[in-house]
């Protein structure tokens, strides 16, 4: 599984980026004072603003969930990090989402119907279970009397254990369960799967962790092994 890629660049300190950026300037600025109360502060470094937490986080206990964060420090967090974002990543919206998301097309020959059918039966393989099913044409058909939207279907799949083992250590990771696979025509009418793009390792080259045991992350990672799997199968139209 993979968190959004763009919120890599939350995380890499700006010395990362030196080179690019040129030298250090020979009197650097001092460190900004974090805001009174905020868990969150700026830090100012010779290539730029560096988003610190301070303070410790509570002891972990299986299942604890974390502190609610009060909407003034959410609107700093924002106005450091969305600046940040800007200035490292130009990119257009559709390309930023683009950047998020595993897809592969579907092969010539292999139906829409097809790919749904070998994306269940290696879901089923694989152990991992269909728990959901969004048959969103249909709705904007019905409901929209939208006649001309391509097909699209969303499928949830949980391997449950996984699941509760993730849960212990980082609750609020529910917001992404189940995984989910879409299958979508395009406006050519091409058919496509795609996922959310989950790959833990750049938590590596973050020198983060988020708690995550090496047993935890060998998991996640057989996870997002099974869901390309399936992907791979339903574009092929493997049965």
């Amino acid at each position: 599984m993979k968190l959004p890629a763009l919120l890599l660049v939350l995380l890499i300190p700006a010395s990362l980026h030196a080179a690019e950026a040129g030298p250090a300037p020979a009197n650097p600025p001092a460190a900004a004072a974090p805001p009174q109360g905020s868990w969150i502060a700026p830090v100012q470094t010779p290539y730029g603003p560096v988003i610190m937490q301070q303070g410790m986080l509570p002891p972990q206990r299986d299942f604890q969930m974390s502190r609610v964060i009060p909407p003034e420090e959410r609107k700093r967090y924002l106005q450091m990090a969305m600046p940040m974002m800007a200035n490292m990543m130009q990119l257009d919206a559709r390309e930023a989402m683009n950047y998020m998301v595993v897809k592969y097309q579907v092969k010539p020959g292999v139906t829409f119907d097809d790919a749904v059918q070998s994306l269940k039966l290696r879901a089923n393989r694989l152990n991992f279970k269909l728990v959901g099913q969004n048959l969103m044409w249909k709705d904007f058909r019905a409901v929209l009397g939208d006649d001309s939207a391509p097909r699209v279907e969303v499928f949830s799949f949980c391997d449950i254990a996984i699941g509760r083992e993730l849960l212990k250590t980082v609750p609020e990771m529910v917001v992404f369960l189940p995984c989910r696979i879409a299958v979508m025509e395009d406006a050519q009418k091409n058919i496509w799967l795609l996922t959310l793009d989950w790959d833990f390792t750049w938590l590596d080259a973050a020198g983060q962790s988020l708690g995550l045991t090496p047993e935890i992350r060998q998991d996640i990672a057989g996870i997002r092994a099974k869901m390309d799997e399936m992907m791979r199968a339903a574009a092929n139209g493997e049965l």
